[in-house]
């Protein structure tokens, strides 16, 4: 028993280095609300912002504004996507419409993106840098606008 669990142990160590700062983003495919078909790998050569929520994430529901302000206000070297974690595609329409948000979003029906990026909790969001690199990694609420534009600036100039 003792043998398992430190396999189990050491494998879940092995995959959380997998994902640290400065290592590659898991590579993903998945379908937009919209029905198009998107790879992180479609995105090589742009700044990437993944952000993990649902509609009954308190926390999510909050900072969703200050995301929507930077998926509007970013240039075409950024690229924002928004991963709904398990919800039904009509209550992730219904919410976008209700609040008027226009980003793009993607249901992780299954969790299989989740999981990659080992989400236990959300709100998450990754900042991942145009050579595929993560590069932040924010695990709760994010409040601070200036903040959040340096992040991206400083994803644009770190290798």
């Amino acid at each position: 028993m003792t043998v398992v669990w430190v396999f189990s142990h050491n494998e879940k160590r092995v995959s959380s280095e997998r994902i640290a700062v400065g290592s590659i983003a898991p590579e993903f495919e998945a379908t937009t609300l919209e029905g198009e078909k998107v790879r992180l790998s479609d995105f090589q050569g742009q700044i990437v912002v993944l952000n993990f929520w649902a509609s009954w994430c308190t926390s999510c529901v909050r900072e969703m504004p200050l995301l929507n302000d930077i998926h509007k206000s970013s240039s075409a070297q950024i690229e924002t996507l928004f991963i709904n974690v398990g919800e039904s595609k009509a209550t992730v329409s219904e919410y976008l419409k209700d609040h008027s948000f226009s980003f793009p979003v993607v249901i992780d029906v299954t969790g299989k993106i989740s999981t990659a990026y080992e989400v236990s909790a959300l709100p998450a969001t990754f900042i991942i840098n145009r050579e595929g690199n993560i590069r932040k990694a924010i695990l709760g609420e994010i409040t601070d606008f200036p903040l959040m534009q340096q992040w991206l600036e400083d994803a644009g100039n770190l290798k």
